[in-house]
């Protein structure tokens, strides 16, 4: 694969990764969720993944044909979509920042570890860090908003038929490596370009948010309207495009 042909991809990947939509939605409002946002983001990152694998094997081709199919999937996706943005919307007057697990057990951890242990706990801080999840707890803390996260991405159609539209541009039939590896190849460059992105938007919001409780309520509502407003424009394109 030449240089010049990633280099262009790489800045296409770029564009598309740093473009909101309904990941950038999902992210913000797990960042300042209860369960944090790294199960959410790495939900979404699997999902990459898994669009990659279909286009490797040729799968995402065959959807792609198959208009029947693809209505499907489409619907499947927008009601999803639909689903996740009502329940972020309705969540609205109760968004607030929450601390994330992982650092709870730390702070945690830290104040126990000080003479008088959690005694010495700032005022009002107590009843948060006895909040933190217990490390048996964990996987099902992560389990929710990671698969949330796979379906936002693996499901949507329009993810996947990016992928469809996007990647053969950038594959050369006369390259030393094979097309199967070259897929893959710029598969994973959007996905390692996605990792950057999504994380850097996730901690971004947390820094901004935290000590605005008005902002993060603003922030999830609007997340909550986009997430509806995409759902609703797949579903008129099927039907009314």
């Amino acid at each position: 694969m030449e240089i010049t042909q990633l280099t262009g991809f790489l800045l296409v990947s770029v564009t598309l990764a740093c473009t909101p939509g309904a990941d950038w939605a999902y992210i913000i409002s797990s960042a300042i969720g209860p369960k944090g946002y790294r199960a959410a983001v790495w939900g979404l990152l699997t999902g990459y993944l898994f669009h990659t694998a279909l286009l490797v094997c040729g799968v995402a081709a065959l959807v792609a044909s198959s208009p029947q199919l693809l209505l499907w999937l489409t619907m499947a996706g927008s009601i999803y979509l639909l689903w996740l943005g009502i329940t972020t919307l309705t969540s609205w007057k109760s968004a607030k920042f929450y601390p994330a697990p992982s650092a709870d057990r730390a702070e945690f951890a830290s104040t126990n570890d000080q003479p008088g242990g959690a005694h010495n706990a700032p005022p009002g801080s107590l009843a948060l860090l006895t909040e933190a999840p217990p490390q048996d707890n964990l996987s099902a803390h992560w389990r929710a908003p990671f698969f949330k996260g796979l379906l936002t991405s693996g499901v949507n159609p329009k993810a996947l038929l990016l992928y469809l539209a996007l990647i053969p541009q950038f594959i050369s039939p006369a390259g030393s490596w094979p097309l199967s590896v070259q897929t893959g190849a710029l598969g994973l460059t959007h996905f390692a370009v996605s990792v950057a992105v999504y994380f850097a938007v996730a901690l971004t919001a947390r820094l901004l948010l935290r000590s605005r409780p008005l902002a993060a309520r603003i922030v999830t509502a609007c997340s909550g309207i986009i997430m509806i407003g995409l759902s609703l424009a797949l579903i008129y394109d099927q039907f009314f495009g």
